[in-house]
């Protein structure tokens, strides 16, 4: 554990709430601009979450409000910490990155606050920093050691072929990749995912994270890719390439599994999977070792999408529930097509909502797992807390930074 912060300082950073409330998204973008004159530490980071969408800055600015108003209360942020550590190793952060960024938003607050970041100020942020680093440091030593101990389990960057390509819907395709050392691979948990580095002609080195979509194995990973439409986008650059140019024979380097939403297994609980678009995939994974591992656990698979020429993975799904005694999947169509035939096709028209969800499902003892975009999670983790279902009984992932459904849940009451 790291020294802890003198009352001093955390009286001082407590005192910046109000400015990071006012400047802390000026502070963040100021801060990676910095950060991304050195275009070694630029390559560390995910560019789709830079640059229009401006979603890792944001992201940033909620944190350091968030961290700055529990100084006193660092226990508040344990989960957290966890989830920066996570994506750090599959990032492949290591502690000699870790002086960049505290240079960086040092210097950010002064470009920003002027004459008032006072010496005062900037050496208890400096202090602040170092604490949360180290107690990140720390935590990615562990995840680092756990990793390269396990069976098939490895650190930094290793190379797997593509052995087949699946499409799944008009935008989504499967990948299933295998290492190409003969070796095999680290169990993941059901949720988990990969990262990736991609060297992009013309685009330099480009990272990327994706949900593993099968069940835990000794043999290979599958990821289940949405193509965006902008291929020019930060956020469309490597699906879009995945896509055009990734067949069985390309060689992908892969950071080991990471993440800290998974399926409690241990657990005989009734589980409610909730899902919209290709935020499905970590959901097929739980799915996948729910019928292989416990099939007599009550489930239920509940995903939306647009319509059948977008809707992945259905005929797989059905196998899977059709498999286990206690399985069962509902589908919601936001706008189905004419083609698309109700109770065969889909189950219900519209969006699935939070109050549909604690009519037809086992609110009561269940656990719900989340993953979609923002708005989705927004309205259904809101609407289920509206119903009473504790905290501890509702775990999400959306696809982007590790920011927070607050900024959205305002947009949703408005």
């Amino acid at each position: 554990m790291p020294t802890p912060l003198s009352p001093e300082t955390i009286a001082v950073v407590k005192a910046t709430v109000p400015a990071l409330e006012s400047h802390g998204l000026t502070i963040t973008r100021r801060m990676y601009e910095r950060l991304f004159e050195n275009a070694e530490i630029r390559d560390l980071f995910n560019q789709s979450h830079h640059g229009e969408t401006g979603s890792q800055p944001k992201a940033l600015a909620l944190a350091v409000l968030a961290y700055a108003r529990n100084i006193d209360n660092l226990g508040a942020l344990t989960g957290a910490v966890e989830r920066i550590a996570q994506k750090h190793v599959a990032l492949n952060i290591l502690p000699e990155h870790y002086p960049h960024v505290a240079d960086a938003l040092l210097a950010a607050i002064r470009d920003v606050l002027g004459e008032a970041a006072t010496p005062a100020i900037l050496a208890a942020w400096g202090e602040a920093y170092w604490f949360l680093a180290e107690l990140l440091i720390g935590r990615e030593a562990t995840i680092y050691r756990d990793l390269a101990a396990r069976v098939g389990g490895w650190n930094g960057w290793r190379d797997f072929v593509v052995e087949s390509v699946t499409p799944e819907s008009e935008t989504i395709r499967s990948f299933v990749l295998v290492p190409a050392d003969g070796g095999p691979v680290m169990r993941h948990e059901p949720g988990q995912y990969l990262g990736f580095l991609i060297d992009l002609p013309g685009r330099g080195v480009l990272k990327r994270n994706y949900s593993i979509s099968c069940a835990p194995n000794a043999r290979a990973y599958r990821i289940t890719v949405k193509r965006e439409a902008a291929a020019d986008h930060p956020a469309g650059l490597v699906s879009n390439w995945l896509h055009a140019e990734a067949r069985a024979g390309t060689v992908l380097k892969v950071a080991a599994p990471a993440g800290d939403f998974f399926l409690d297994r241990a657990s005989a609980e009734p589980v409610v999977l909730v899902s919209g678009g290709v935020g499905l995939t970590p959901m097929v994974s739980m799915l996948e070792s729910l019928a292989a591992e416990a099939p007599e656990r009550p489930a239920w698979f509940v995903h939306g999408a647009l319509n059948g020429r977008v809707h992945a993975m259905r005929d797989h799904v059905r196998g899977l529930v059709a498999s286990g005694q206690s399985l069962s999947a509902r589908t919601f169509y936001a706008a189905p097509e004419p083609q698309d035939r109700p109770g065969e096709h889909y189950d219900e028209a519209g969006l699935i909502t939070a109050d549909w969800l604690v009519a037809n499902t086992p609110s009561e003892r269940a656990t719900y797992y989340l993953c979609g975009p923002k708005p989705f999670l927004a309205a259904l983790a809101n609407g289920l807390a509206r119903a009473g279902i504790p905290a501890e009984r509702v775990r999400f992932e959306f696809f982007g930074p590790a920011d927070t459904l607050l900024e959205e849940s305002s947009k949703q009451a408005a």
